[in-house]
């Protein structure tokens, strides 16, 4: 199952959602060279400093208690996110399972 994740166009932001029921804290950067996400499950460092770009995991491990993955998703072509299309053209999904 895929869930989106609400963002808003800033160029910095933290929020709290669960993901398969787990307690998560997301951040959200631009910088110079790209969007940034970082990860925390259950306040245990999931992924610090990883590029968000079209169509790639986050985590892309199957190491950590998350059970699904990350990605942004360009909605209206296959460009990299950046902060001021989040939450309309980019969309962060979670898959639950994609890390099985």
């Amino acid at each position: 199952m895929a869930v989106v994740i609400p963002l808003s166009a800033v160029a910095y932001q933290s929020l709290r959602v669960p993901l398969s029921g787990q307690a998560c804290r997301l951040d959200v950067q631009q910088r110079s060279t790209g969007l940034y996400a970082a990860l925390w499950v259950d306040d245990s460092p999931v992924l610090a400093g990883v590029l968000c770009q079209d169509r790639t995991w986050l985590v892309r491990q199957s190491a950590t208690t998350l059970p699904g993955d990350l990605a942004f998703a360009d909605t209206q072509g296959t460009q990299d996110p950046d902060y001021t299309g989040l939450g309309s053209r980019f969309v962060l999904v979670y898959a639950e399972d994609a890390n099985d």
